[in-house]
């Protein structure tokens, strides 16, 4: 919510700088996120008043302009601004002139006309961003005056971010409300009087759905000059709380909602059959909204309809049939209240955010619609002339909610705040929140106010005390207790392991959303089905992930559009599946690896991350959990290298998978330089916290290698297996460091060669034992597999 220091000042008075309140806002829940100057600096700029202007005898597109600046003085000024026109009061920068963007103005030349000074657009005083044309001011802007006096250019914006409790405070009143309860002063409420009937037109209400939408109040106001242009007033005062200026009946509906928080709508009467009816959509019936934007409504939808079709999407957005144009002279104006619950995720399910569902979904007060019709009703005629007619309500007066009484017991503030605030203070305090006190023995019974949804409970109250007491005057206090330290979890130490680990091995842990969009999820596991969100937060957060490759992927694209060339990452997280209706959750590791080995250095060649890095890298973290041997399997997946990748089992059963990037899919990224990944679910792995100490041999160990020709369809994962079976006990290590195929060997045969190391406790081995077994795992080898010895 942003709010112009000034604007707030016609409702309360406070003498604070605009820091320090902000300061106050924020440490009273309040936060202002920034503190803005409305304009930026700016010197020798003032109100002028086109006198004369002829087009430029040598371009087509200026204009010679004389110019009042005041002071009896008249200037020329060569203009190319289309709006500029005799009788214009515009803002004039003469020579000597700062503008925002630091540019001196100075008598100059153009197309052999002398100019005096400039005329100006409001994005060249940085007042917007329009620069189609000059700023035009009103007609009774006197003329001299320094255009930062006439607009008040000396105030600044709160730019405050709201908790969705405190919706009561998207308004200037409402932020006003707070003001004057933090500085112990008055609010100056703004006199609204009743706008009388001209004229007794009415056009008929009806309530179908009273559930969402309790009262609903208008007014017909006809003859309209709906093309009259928006006071500059309003047009600064809206361009200070991030409203663009549309056309003045739109304009006052924006201003009434921010001064008041009671979001409106204009209709175009004439376009408007029958009446207005407050009900649900019907199946198959579409509405184009003002955006242009075309939704199809359901019967859980709430929509304003006339007797043709829907008109409006409550609480939302107007229809484009019947929005108020240049050209309209009856409207129809709207100012209802609709059921916060109702209105719950409307906007977002039609990938709509606007103001009024903005405030509609956090809930405004229930007893402010006619105030609203009121005060805008005399704006418009104010501005746009027209004659209203009576102010029209329809309401389910049951269906209206009603504020209940809370019992406070002022004793409970020292309890659960920690701090002693006398109970007349508190008392004071909840008065100041527009809160009804009444005292009933050691108790008030406090009845909030109808603006605050927020209240329902003592405790709540009791948040209000501390808020308004200072929440910095709550002492510190250590609680005095005896802490038990508890074992971890085995899962946890094993996450711990695993995140050491990988530290060590230069990864960097990530967090990244667990919504993705529904392409990421089907690039990465479209085997799995995703859980689609009933409420998403965007589109491209739509489904919850079904792989953490989605999220760890956009990390890795992120950085190297950065020019981080070297990319190791890692996620500790889960990951979902749509199972049998019914959500899956699995608790997974999962990484990437892009880029260089080992940084660029000159003792040794640059080398690229390949899948058996990541692989030994993995081989670690297994072995330092204290896993039993694994399996490497090939595996097929779309979003892999169908040549570079593996499954891997232990125990039998399968925990995960590693490979490189699909260089299709790298592409379609804009991962050109590839990537390994792999995830692992950690809930498949057995829990093993305990590394049972095993003794070093003292004895020499002994290396035998050998190469073994098998088929090629033969995968070295068996044969590595056998090999272990068959040497027993005291082989230690097993390494595969070579395959060949090629001249020597059968077409459709490789050799693999394995090294063997063994090692007793007890004793030295000797040649004649090592021999002994050697022969046994050849023919083992020759056994299973045919596999024959390489000469």
């Amino acid at each position: 919510m942003k709010v112009s220091a000034l604007w707030l000042s016609e409702w309360v008075s406070f003498e604070l700088p605009n820091s320090e309140l902000a300061d106050r806002l924020t440490m009273a829940g309040l936060e202002v996120d920034s503190l803005e100057p409305v304009a930026p600096p700016m010197a020798g700029v003032s109100v002028a008043k086109v006198l004369e202007s002829v087009a430029h005898e040598n371009a087509d597109k200026l204009s010679r302009c004389r110019v009042d600046i005041g002071a009896g003085e008249i200037v020329d000024v060569v203009c190319g601004a289309p709006n500029v026109r005799p009788g214009l009061h515009v803002a004039y920068a003469a020579p000597g002139a700062t503008l925002p963007d630091g540019r001196i103005i100075k008598h100059a030349v153009i197309r052999d006309v002398a100019s005096a000074g400039m005329l100006c657009s409001a994005a060249e005083l940085g007042l917007g961003d329009d620069s189609s044309g000059l700023l035009e001011l009103a007609d009774d802007a006197p003329i001299g005056t320094s255009i930062e006096d006439f607009l008040q250019l000396n105030d600044d914006v709160f730019d405050i971010e709201l908790t969705p409790n405190r919706g009561d405070c998207l308004s200037v009143i409402g932020i006003a409300r707070e003001v004057a309860a933090l500085t112990n002063t008055s609010m100056r409420e703004v006199a609204v009087p009743p706008v009388p009937a001209a004229t007794d037109d009415e056009f008929p209400i009806v309530i179908e759905v009273p559930q969402g939408c309790p009262r609903y109040a208008g007014r017909v106001i006809r003859n309209v000059n709906a093309a009259a242009p928006t006071p500059m007033w309003i047009r600064e005062r809206l361009r200070r709380c991030g409203i663009r200026t549309i056309s003045a009946v739109v304009d006052v509906t924006n201003y009434v909602m921010l001064e008041l928080g009671q979001p409106m709508h204009g209709f175009d009467l004439d376009r408007l059959h029958g009446g207005i009816y407050v009900r649900n959509g019907r199946a198959g019936e579409a509405l184009e909204l003002l955006d242009g934007e075309t939704v199809s409504l359901d019967s859980e939808t709430l929509v304003i309809a006339d007797n043709d079709q829907a008109v409006a999407l409550a609480g939302v957005m107007g229809g484009l049939r019947t929005g108020v144009e240049s050209h309209t002279t009856n409207i129809l104006l709207e100012s209802a209240y609709f059921d916060a619950i109702t209105l719950a995720g409307v906007a977002r399910r039609f990938r709509m955010h606007t103001d009024a569902s903005h405030r509609f979904e956090r809930g405004v007060d229930f007893s402010g619609q006619e105030r609203a019709i009121e005060r805008a009703s005399a704006m418009i005629i104010d501005i746009c002339g027209g004659t209203p007619g009576p102010l029209m309500v329809a309401e389910a007066t049951a269906l209206i909610p009603s504020r209940t009484t809370i019992d406070f017991h002022p004793k409970e503030i020292r309890t659960l705040i920690g701090v002693d605030v006398a109970a007349e203070s508190a008392r004071q305090m909840l008065e100041s929140l527009s809160c009804r006190v009444d005292a009933s023995g050691d108790h008030f019974e406090v009845t909030p106010p109808n603006f605050r949804f927020d209240l329902e409970l003592e405790a709540d109250l009791l948040e209000e005390v501390a808020r308004l007491n200072g929440y910095d005057n709550i002492p510190s206090t250590l609680p005095t207790t005896t802490l038990n330290l508890a074992h971890g979890s085995g899962r946890y130490e094993r996450d711990e392991r695993i995140r050491d680990t990988l530290i060590t091995q230069g990864y960097f842990e990530a967090i990244t959303y667990s919504f993705i969009a529904p392409a990421e999820a089907r690039i990465t596991a479209p085997d799995r089905q995703p859980f689609e969100l009933s409420n998403p937060i965007s589109g491209e957060m739509s489904v919850m992930r079904t792989s953490t490759w989605a999220g760890l992927l956009n990390v890795a694209l992120h950085n190297l559009n950065r020019q981080v060339d070297d990319v190791r990452i890692f996620e500790l997280g889960m990951i979902f599946e749509h199972v049998s209706d019914a959500l899956e959750q699995r608790h997974v590791l999962g990484g990437l690896a892009s880029g260089k080995v080992h940084p660029e250095q000159w003792g040794e060649a640059s080398k690229n991350i390949d899948f058996y890095d990541v692989k030994q890298e993995l081989e670690n973290i297994f072995s330092a959990l204290g896993l039993p041997r694994r399996t490497w399997l090939g595996v097929n997946d779309p979003a892999l290298h169908p040549g570079q990748s593996a499954s891997v089992e232990i125990d039998g059963r399968v925990v995960g998978k590693i490979g490189v990037l699909h260089p299709a899919l790298g592409r379609e990224l804009g991962l050109e330089q590839g990537a390994v990944l792999f995830e692992i679910e950690l809930d498949k792995l057995p829990l093993r916290t305990d590394i049972i100490y095993s003794p070093i041999s003292k004895f020499p160990s002994v290396r035998r290698d050998i190469s073994i020709i098998v088929d090629q369809a033969i995968a070295a994962t068996d044969v590595l297996g056998a090999a272990r079976r068959a040497a027993g006990d005291q082989l230690r290590d097993l390494q595969l460091f070579d395959e060949y195929r090629g001249q020597g060997i059968d077409s459709d045969k490789k050799s693999l060669t394995m090294g063997l190391i063994f090692q007793a406790h007890s004793s030295t081995l000797k040649d004649e034992e090592i021999e002994e077994t050697m022969e046994r795992v050849l023919l083992q080898l020759h056994d299973d597999f045919g596999g024959t010895l390489r000469k």
